[in-house]
């Protein structure tokens, strides 16, 4: 695909991905019924490493170490931050999960800091507390703002610090490189891991599964995987790592919004502080609030080309003396 195009789509892109996520939320929690967790992503990223195989399979023959050695990085951060995500789960609630696991969003400049030595910018950081205040009501408002640490809740933030890892290493191996073959392989070795910790856990095979399972592992297949990931992919290769952390985020506050769409959730106030303040962290992130300040040494076109009038009338002056 034209690389003017992707980079154009790049930010509805990393919009769109947290709000398929967002809306995934019901579907997952129905998975969850028919399979268990490590074999519901074993099936999902093995069925999507194959349909992104399949439609980009020209994109192989680009195929070397580098790919292996990014697929394997990215793969591995992920599928350990969607387990210490899954296990968190079962330890605290949703909404604190939801939270804590937001909280990467602060860690991804300082992370990117780190790596690449390109320091946070202060207003990335400033969106990024924004944000995850303003995650942490939209979250927290049905919980009655119950911030005590439990296990459950510490292996949620190991999860945020492992999302954070792969949006700093999804950043650095997406530069140059076809970023279809790298989310190909991606999916992959997420998938190898699943299947691994599959049978280590010795988590049962699923093995009666109805039709409403099926449909809804091809969603989270297409939509969320094939469609969401791979959106952040893209994104991320032409999107500094903070400005894509407080994008991504939105997950969390997309997914309470399509709860309170069909009907499992109630908006109240503190909700609507909470996107008020998420909608300001992505303004300040992308805009860094340059529209309230005065402009200083902009140029003016109208100007500009008065001045170039001038000129122009003074050198033919100078070349009729």
């Amino acid at each position: 695909m034209n690389e003017t195009i992707l980079q154009k789509l790049a930010k509805p892109m990393l919009l769109a991905a947290p709000i398929i996520w967002g809306t995934s939320f019901v579907v997952m929690k129905h998975s969850l019924d028919s399979f268990t967790p490590l074999y519901l992503l074993a099936f999902r990223f093995t069925a999507a490493a194959l349909v992104l195989g399949l439609v980009f399979w020209k994109s192989w023959r680009h195929l070397d170490r580098g790919y292996l050695m990014g697929g394997l990085a990215t793969g591995t951060l992920l599928f350990l931050a969607y387990a210490f995500q899954t296990f968190g789960l079962e330890g605290t609630t949703s909404g604190k999960n939801a939270f804590l696991t937001a909280v990467y969003c602060v860690i991804v400049p300082f992370l990117n800091w780190v790596v690449s030595r390109k320091r946070p910018d202060g207003w990335n950081v400033l969106a990024a507390v924004a944000c995850v205040a303003g995650i942490g009501l939209v979250s927290l408002s049905g919980e009655g703002g119950n911030l005590t640490m439990g296990l459950g809740d510490a292996l949620t933030l190991v999860c945020g610090f492992f999302f954070a890892a792969h949006i700093v290493v999804v950043n650095r191996y997406a530069q140059g490189r076809d970023i279809f073959l790298l989310t190909t392989l991606q999916f992959a070795f997420f998938a190898l891991w699943s299947w691994v910790g599959a049978v280590l856990f010795r988590e049962p095979f699923p093995t009666d599964l109805s039709g409403g399972a099926l449909f809804g592992l091809a969603y989270l297949v297409i939509f969320a995987s094939c469609g969401g990931l791979l959106f952040q992919n893209i994104g991320q290769k032409y999107t500094a790592p903070a400005t894509a952390a407080v994008l991504l985020s939105l997950e969390a506050p997309f997914g309470v919004l399509s709860s309170i769409l069909v009907g499992e959730e109630e908006l109240n106030p503190a909700m609507v502080v909470g996107f008020g303040l998420i909608f300001l962290a992505v303004i300040c992130s992308e805009t860094k609030f340059a529209f309230l300040r005065p402009k200083k040494g902009v140029d003016n076109p109208a100007s500009d080309a008065y001045n170039d009038t001038q000129a122009n009338t003074l050198q033919t002056c100078d070349e009729e003396k």
